[in-house]
């Protein structure tokens, strides 16, 4: 082998030989346990950054890590091709979206071959590609035929100018992002999927995801969001005024009742009194997010309006209030200042009434109603107060006995509700896949017919950004319906890209089946046995992924019912504190990286710098050590290869050290498979072998070194050949290993060689260390006391005290009691 490391040279060597041989290219096999590994698929945006590197890292290393397990694994790769930035993209260049996104797919691939990811690229999908969203496409049609796909109006972000719905996050200070005029909050027909029909099955299956973090399955719970309460009317000029509560127990407490600017209630009331008008159109231009909702200023005003309290007959106002969502719910709720912080600043303002009817049960205290304090909003502990008949039950008591009047009078039910909203599928963008839909003044909303699919979005378009281009397309959306055959219009709005990335890991099973979505491989692939990816996608991503192969089960494509079995959420790549961003200007360009490094050390330094779901502080040195690390690796294999071949090995024949270094050789190989596999904390694992390489260092040249140098050596090669491929694909055949090291077994510990002829025990004396000793490993209890009581320092502190008791932890630790 050369005496000097050369990663440009051996990368590329190992890259041709796995391009040559297809070396991933894997087919079901159903007489080996299948593995499926996968990485969250990139945005083609045209370059990898660190986060990418070391998301696709920490898959790669667990994916062949599995393979030298004997399993069947699959590790594919594709592309979340459609989106908003490619729309960005086109305007700053003036590039069509789809040259833009192919052109970085291009490079971004070969990127990834550069570092030597060990991906199946016969499978390699990009979701702009119509025979990927051809099934897309079908598949909704069939949600649609089974009344789970519907139409309905729904409030967006609206910018006149551009012609087109914004995210939340693109309405800036009321305006839009780009031109900067304001944003209305306009209704418009949306597609929806029903995945509130699967609200309860979504939230009880977190319970069975027992390999995910416990941090995602409750962000998961609390989206989902159940809770049990009671729907209940207040009267309004003998209409019900819907409101839902999840504390009935609170119900004697409601002083004033809110409602959306949305509301009939209020769009009636300001149609006779200006200033709510003027109230009620300026809330037209306020961003429609819950999540703004809990910080931005409460602000409201008086409709004029009452209504009837259902128990007690009195009259509560009607507020219209900013902080009701016309699309949560009813629209309305019932406001108790004295137990919600924002009902309570809301009264405080505006000078409502605030009345305590919940209170601990050792603390009849009643609070100042002009400071917001502790007012037992909590529902353990507490007793009702103020409320009349229903005085001093507890939170289940009051529960249970004011729900049963309320549906006893029929004003109220108990139900179950969900945070959970149906899913908005559909965007006025245009890089995205068709939604196929035909609308026709006769039949109203028809599917495109299976035959018909798929609605391919016309690339080879001017895209400035104002509006969709197809909509200004009479060649695209002009058609004739497939029911009756009258004129048509063809829906031009698109899927939201979420569509897309909820069943792609699925696609992945049967890429090239152009005749169905979905096969008998694709069931043999999934569920994802392993699934990486970035906490940031702990709620949509995931939540929309577990409802779609909901989906396709029911629709009998697979079998099983969830789609990941495992999930690892890594952490950030930081730099002096901060996340990596082009905007902050420190990015680095893992190009360079693997330019002046090689790909391993890029890899193995993304694995040993912290646990992979903790940030990664970015550090120079820390690159360097890495690649030091490898040239030392390389230079201790080089040197045991220019001197004499080592001879086979005789373990009865090893000296006290020689036994030691064996010993470690296989301590290791038991800790770093189950860092790899089990704990899955890679930076101990090489952390564990580097420590390993330093012993192997210190052997001499006897024959018996150099023979467990030899066994060391090709052990360590087999260890980090999950971290560090290319080197260990160079290093396998120099050191004598059989075949290709991709197929090499993961090494055996041999458990003879664990064995020790001696252990070393602390001596304690009333808890504290006062020796250390070596006994014999076969050491019974009697033995450890008795030389432990033999210690010299022992004995010191032993001297004018009676020994009490004497604790033996084999193989561990002797305690002597004494007073």
């Amino acid at each position: 082998m050369d005496q000097q490391y050369d990663p440009k040279t051996l990368e590329q060597n190992a890259q041709a030989h796995w391009l040559a041989n297809n070396s991933f290219a894997v087919q079901q096999d159903d007489s080996r346990e299948k593995f499926y590994c996968l990485a969250m698929f990139p945005y083609p945006s045209g370059k990898l950054h660190m986060g990418h590197v070391r998301n696709y890292t920490i898959a790669d290393v667990i994916a062949r890590y599995q393979r030298m397990q004997g399993k069947n694994v699959l590790q594919p790769m594709g592309w979340d091709a459609f989106g908003l930035p490619a729309e960005n993209a086109a305007i700053k260049n003036n590039v069509p979206p789809a040259t833009w996104t192919a052109q970085n797919i291009d490079y971004m691939r070969k990127q990834l071959r550069e570092l030597g990811f060990a991906y199946d690229w016969d499978r390699e999908i990009a979701t702009c590609d119509p025979d990927y969203y051809r099934w897309e496409q079908w598949f909704f049609t069939r949600l649609f035929e089974k009344g789970l796909a519907y139409k309905k109006k729904a409030e967006v972000n609206w910018c006149e100018t551009d012609q087109t719905v914004l995210a939340n996050e693109q309405v800036v200070d009321g305006c839009c992002w780009r031109c900067d005029n304001p944003v209305e909050r306009r209704e418009i027909d949306q597609w929806f999927i029903k995945i509130t029909d699967y609200a309860e099955q979504l939230l009880t299956d977190l319970d069975g995801l027992d390999q995910w973090p416990e941090q995602v399955r409750t962000m998961q719970r609390n989206w989902i969001g159940r809770s049990e309460g009671v729907e209940l009317d207040f009267d309004y000029n003998g209409q019900p005024l819907s409101v839902y509560t999840t504390r009935p127990d609170t119900l004697m407490g409601a002083t004033y009742l809110a409602v959306a600017p949305q509301h009939p209630l209020a769009q009636a009331a300001a149609e006779n009194i200006p200033e709510l008008a003027a109230f009620v159109e300026a809330q037209s231009n306020i961003k429609v997010a819950e999540a703004d909702m809990a910080t931005m200023e409460k602000l409201g005003m008086a409709t004029g309006l009452a209504a009837t309290h259902p128990l007690t007959g009195e009259q509560v106002p009607i507020w219209v209030a900013n902080f009701v969502l016309m699309s949560y719910g009813s629209g309305a709720v019932m406001s108790v200042p004295a137990h919600d912080e924002r009902d309570h600043a809301f009264a405080t303002k505006y000078g409502l009434p605030i009345v305590q009817v919940v209170a601990r049960t050792d603390d009849n205290h009643v609070y100042s109603s002009h400071t917001w304090q502790d007012w037992y909003a909590d529902k353990t502990e507490t007793v009702t107060i103020n409320s009349g008949e229903f005085d001093g039950l507890d939170f289940e008591a009051a529960f249970n006995a004011i729900a049963d009047r309320l549906e006893s009078q029929g004003k109220g039910m108990r139900k179950v509700n969900y945070r959970l909203r149906d899913w908005g599928v559909s965007r006025q963008r245009y890089w995205g896949a068709p939604i196929p839909i035909i609308n026709c003044d006769s039949c109203g909303a028809v599917p495109v017919p299976a035959e018909d699919l798929p609605v391919v979005l016309p690339t080879d378009v001017a895209f400035d950004g104002v509006g969709s281009p197809i909509k200004q397309m009479p060649e695209f959306y002009q058609t004739s319906c497939p029911t009756c055959g009258g004129e048509a219009v063809r829906e031009t709005d698109t899927f939201d890209t979420f569509m897309e990335s909820s069943w792609y890991y699925a696609r992945y099973g049967c890429a090239n089946n152009n005749r169905a979505m979905l096969d008998g491989e694709a069931d043999y692939w999934t569920p994802v046995d392993q699934y990486v990816g970035g906490i940031e996608h702990a709620i949509l991503h995931l939540l929309y992924s577990r409802f779609y192969h909901k989906l396709m089960r029911d629709e009998g494509l697979i079998n099983s019912d969830e789609p990941f079995t495992r999930l690892l959420t890594q952490g950030m790549v930081l730099k002096d504190g901060a996340k990596m961003s082009k905007s902050k200007g420190n990015t680095v360009d893992p190009q360079a990286l693997i330019d002046r490094y090689g790909a391993d050390t890029v890899r193995l330094f993304s694995m040993f710098a912290a646990p992979p779901e903790q940030s990664l502080e970015w550090s120079d040195s820390g690159v360097e050590g890495a690649n030091r690390f490898l040239r030392r690796l390389w230079k201790l294999v080089s040197e045991h290869l220019a001197a004499a071949p080592a001879p086979a090995l005789d373990a009865d024949a090893l000296n006290e050290q020689q036994k030691n270094t064996r010993r470690k050789t296989h301590e290791t190989i038991a800790k770093v498979g189950d860092d790899y596999g089990r704990r899955q904390t890679f930076n101990t694992a090489i952390a564990a072998v580097m420590e390993l390489c330093n012993e192997l260092g210190k052997l001499d040249a006897s024959e018996q070194s150099r023979a467990v140098m030899a066994e060391a050596l090709r052990a360590v090669v087999l260890m980090l050949n999950p971290i560090v491929p290319h080197a260990c694909h160079a290093l396998w055949p120099a050191l004598g290993g059989e075949g290709d090291v991709l197929n090499a077994a993961w090494p055996c510990v041999d458990e003879r060689a664990l064995a020790r002829d001696s252990i070393e025990m602390v001596v304690q004396v009333n808890g504290k260390v006062r020796a250390k000793m070596q006994v014999d490993a076969t050491a019974d209890k009697a033995t450890a006391e008795a030389a432990a009581l033999e210690q010299e320092n022992v004995r010191r502190f032993l001297e004018g005290v009676t020994v009490r008791k004497v604790i033996v932890v084999p193989g561990k630790l002797v305690n002597i009691v004494a007073n």
